[in-house]
Order: C-alpha cells, then structure tokens, then sequence
C-alpha cells in the first residue's frame, strides 16, 4: 500500500511539473490573439488557425469568442486555452490588450507562472506593453520576448534591444537573430540551437541549416551570398562579445528575458519559440496566503478564482468561473470549502477551455486553470480549499472608476431581464455599480469608455435588454472610513454620495479640487480608495 502512494505521489509531482501556465500580454494590434492561435496549431487543439482580421472570410481567432471581439477585431476578455506539447501541458491565457480592460488582465496575471510579451517589431515598445510589463516585474514573473512582424519592414534589431533595456529596465537575451527583414528577410540566426532557420523554403528538411563551430554556415548556401549574412555575423560577434550571458536563475527570477524574432502571421519562428520557452518556463509556483507560502506540491486542494464569464454559451445562459489551483489535485464532485463565507459543497461541473469550446474535465492539478459552473455563489478573488486548513490567497487588483454614467432600461417591462443582466456583468468584474441614496437609480463606473461600449451590446445581445446611458464624465472616487460621521447633506453635484454593490458609502467627486474643498471643509471624514496598496501603482 505504502508503494503504490509512493507511486501516486511520484505521478502526482510529474504532472505538476509537466505544467507550464502564462499569459501573453501585449499593446493592441502587436499579434497577440494570432501568436495564441499558431502555439494553439501547433499543440495540436486547432486545425486551421483563424485571424482576428477574418471578417471577410467568416474565420476568427479561437480565443476571441465573444461575438463583439468578432465584429471589432480586438479581444475584450481573457481567453483560457489548452493543449498538450511534447510531454508539457500548456495554459495559454490570452488577454485584452486594450488599456480600458487592464483590470481584467492584471487579475489574469496574478493567475500565471510567467508572461510573453509581444513587441511590433515597426512600433518597439508601446505604452499598454510598458504598463502590463511593470506589473509583471513587480510580481517577479518571468517573461519572455517575442519581437513580431519580421516579415514587414520593422526597425534595426539592435536599436529594439536597447529600447527594451532602456525603458523598461530589463537585461535581455536574443535566443535568435533576424537575417534581415521585410522582403529582404532569410530567417533567423538560431544562436540556442546552434543553426539558422530559413524563413522561405519549399521542404520541411530544408528549414534548418547546420552551423560550425566558429558559428559559420556549415553548409554551401545561397544565403552565404548576401551581405545581409555578413552584417548577421557581424552583430552576433557582438552580441557574444558584448551582450548579456544567458542564466536560467536569471530569468527565472524576472531579471533577464529571452528575445525571439519572428512572424507570428506566417508561423515562423513559433515552434522554435514555443519548444525553447517550454524549456526555461517556470513550473506552477508558490502562492502567498494568509496563512504562509502555499507550495503547490502540497497535498491538499486549494485555488483562487480570478474571472467569471457569463454567458459563454448564450443558449443556457451559463456562468462560468475560471479557477486557478495552486496545490493539491482536483477531482469532480470532490467537496471544498470557499474560504470566504465557510460553506462547503461539492464541485459537480467543472470545464477545460479551448476558447469558448469546453469539456469536461474529471481531474486537474496544481497550475491548471478549470471552470467552475457557478449559480451566483462564488466572486473574483474567492478562494477555495479541500479540507482542512482554510485559508484565504492574497486579494487581487480591483480599479478605482475613472468614468460614470447613469444608466436605465429603454423599456419600463423589460426590467427583469435588466437587472439579472446588470447583477450579472457586475459580478464579472465587466463594470462597477453604484446607487444614489434615495432613487436607487443606477450608476456605473469603468476605467475606459471601451468598457461601457461592451455593457451596452451584452445588455443588448445577451439579456435582450436595450439600455440608455447618460455620461456624467470622469469622477473622482472615495469610499468612507468612519460612514457614521457622514451627513446626507453633504450629497452635491459636485460631491455625490452612492452606495456600491456592497452596501458601501461612496463620494463621487466632481474632480481633485472638489475632493480638497471637501476634505477642507470636513477634516473628521475619513476618504480612501480601495486601491491604497502596492497594486494601485499598477
């Protein structure tokens, strides 16, 4: 009996360590959704990859499945997918590039191991690249790099090197180099493998072109021809003279990201990519709890959930929540504990993602990210434990509004479908909701306009619910600390006080000179924002 647990602890430290989970994050328009789509066709979970682009042809990226996304070209949400590589077993999290959903994909990064960052190889670094990075190095994640486009005209290689290093203050390492680019582009100069890899060529065994040992074509080629081939030497002498050493514990710390160049639109340089990345990615990590480090080897179940999806699919008006574990395994109908309010049930419905398609999944281990058919009991930042201890991880990132609106149901007998979709979305973490005192009218807030685009064409196409907005412009927000000193009086145009979701007092002041006078003016009332931690510098 003793050995064959010893067994299953074996197998079980196998499959934790096979498990590589990491989002990839970018500015809008780097590549990010068709990267997702070439590693989903390479693992095998996709036939024919789709574009975000494919409005014309009727085909569209596997992870942008909201119809929205479809119609705009752009990801809205974060899209979980999974696939099976060469004994790996890979969590993909696609995230929205687009700044008005950054709440969305700074939650999805506290649920990854490490982050791939897309650069445009014509653009260099962009400001949703520079932000989403900086929450990644303030988490220590370990990210890799993968410069796009190299079959367009892009900027000099050398030059991207350095911005990366100089703005965003991260030693790099080039795993490959570009020969040339545009029209003019070979392929690339495979320094890790140790050869160079053709971008045209009509035979699969053609590709690769062996090296020698003074790192020359080892083999009579047309590329050898080309001055391009000379100016590649050249720069990789330099590279190796005068560029960054290579060190695993490096980058496994978050200090050095490991560069590759290639066309992410023409599949080049992917699967080289993704077969060095599985390499050097880090395994499911330890999580911090109130309780201590959790190791995610440890025995018992736990997890935190980081996103819930509606309507994934329309037809049964389903409610998902995507579920992060962190230690132990899952198995369906296993009972656990959700740490918030003390209440244990059983997990009878649980999911594996491709996008929008799912199955179900019977058992799962530390790094894998499941779904969680919920019926309205569970909330972003809930977590979830098997036995005993319980224990809760640490909270995730939740935005202070920027913008508000009033908004109303354009059919006085509709408002059933109104208030399910309102309840709804907010649970998503889609928009915030605030209510006026007395009226209870609805306000919502959001960090971008974007974002109440989206309300209004779910509201629309999923609860069949037509809603009027009426902007009330950009707000200052401040909850109170001591609600029992404040007056109702103090309510005014310029300072406006609601109540949140949670029954919470809040002020919505008119801009920062409006939020001094008040404070001035009312020195015992104590303001603050939720986000008066270090995630706030986010």
């Amino acid at each position: 009996m003793l050995k064959g647990l010893a067994y299953c602890m074996a197998s079980f430290k196998e499959e934790v360590l096979s498990r590589r989970t990491f989002a990839i994050i970018s500015h809008p328009d780097a590549g990010k959704t068709t990267l997702t789509e070439k590693l989903l066709l390479f693992g095998g979970a996709i036939r024919d990859a789709g574009t975000v682009k494919g409005k014309k042809t009727g085909k569209y990226a596997t992870s942008d499945w909201m119809e929205i996304e479809k119609q705009r070209g752009i990801s809205v949400t974060s899209s979980v997918m999974q696939f099976h590589y060469e004994g790996y077993n890979v969590n993909i999290l696609d995230t929205p590039g687009h700044e008005d959903f950054s709440e969305d994909t700074y939650r999805t990064l506290m649920a990854v191991d490490s982050a791939v960052m897309i650069i445009d190889a014509a653009k260099g670094i962009e400001a949703q690249t520079k932000k989403l990075f900086q929450v990644c190095k303030m988490r220590g994640i370990p990210i890799f790099t993968f410069i796009n486009k190299l079959d367009r005209q892009g900027r000099p290689p050398l030059e991207l090197l350095a911005e990366l290093e100089e703005v965003l203050g991260i030693e790099s390492y080039p795993m490959n180099w570009p020969i040339g680019m545009g029209k003019e582009f070979f392929g690339i100069y495979d320094r890790f493998h140790h050869r160079i890899e053709q971008f045209r060529t009509e035979k699969e065994e053609d590709r690769f072109l062996p090296l020698n040992e003074e790192g020359e074509l080892a083999v009579d080629h047309e590329i050898k021809n080309s001055s391009l081939y000379d100016e590649t030497l050249e720069e990789i002498m330099l590279l190796d003279e005068a560029g960054n050493q290579f060190s695993k514990e490096r980058v496994a710390a978050g200090e050095l990201t490991p560069v590759f160049f290639g066309s992410a639109l023409t599949t080049f340089g992917v699967q080289t990519f993704l077969e060095t990345y599985l390499q050097f990615a880090p395994p499911p990590q330890p999580r911090q709890s109130d309780s201590g480090e959790i190791d995610p080897l440890e025995e018992q179940f736990s997890g935190f959930i980081f996103k819930i999806q509606a309507n994934m699919n329309p037809a049964h008006r389903d409610r998902i929540a995507f579920f992060r574990i962190c230690s132990g395994k899952f198995e369906r109908g296993m009972s656990v504990t959700l740490s918030r309010t003390g209440k244990t049930s059983k997990v009878s419905q649980s999911t594996q993602f491709l996008a929008d398609d799912r199955s179900t999944v019977n058992e799962a281990v530390s790094g894998d990210i499941i779904g969680l058919y919920d019926t309205g009991n569970y909330q972003i930042g809930d977590t979830l434990v098997g036995g005993k201890p319980v224990f809760h991880y640490e909270k995730l990132p939740q935005f202070t509004p920027e913008l508000f609106v009033k908004v109303m149901a354009k059919n006085a007998m509709k408002q059933k479908s109104f208030h399910k979709g309102i309840e709804q979305l907010v649970q998503e973490g889609a928009i915030q909701l605030y209510k006026t005192l007395h009226t209870e009218n609805y306000i919502l807030g959001a960090v971008g306009q974007l974002q109440f685009e989206v309300f209004v064409h779910r509201m629309r196409n999923e609860y069949n619910s037509e809603v009027i907005i009426e902007p009330m412009g950009s707000k200052v927000a401040r909850w109170v600390e001591n609600e029992e000193a404040v007056k109702e009086s103090m309510s005014s145009s310029r300072s406006l006080l609601v109540r949140d979701r949670y029954d919470r007092r809040v002020f919505l002041f008119e801009n920062e000179f409006a939020l001094r006078w008040f404070q001035d003016k009312n020195e015992d009332i104590q303001l603050y924002h939720p986000m008066e931690t270090e995630e706030e510098r986010y």
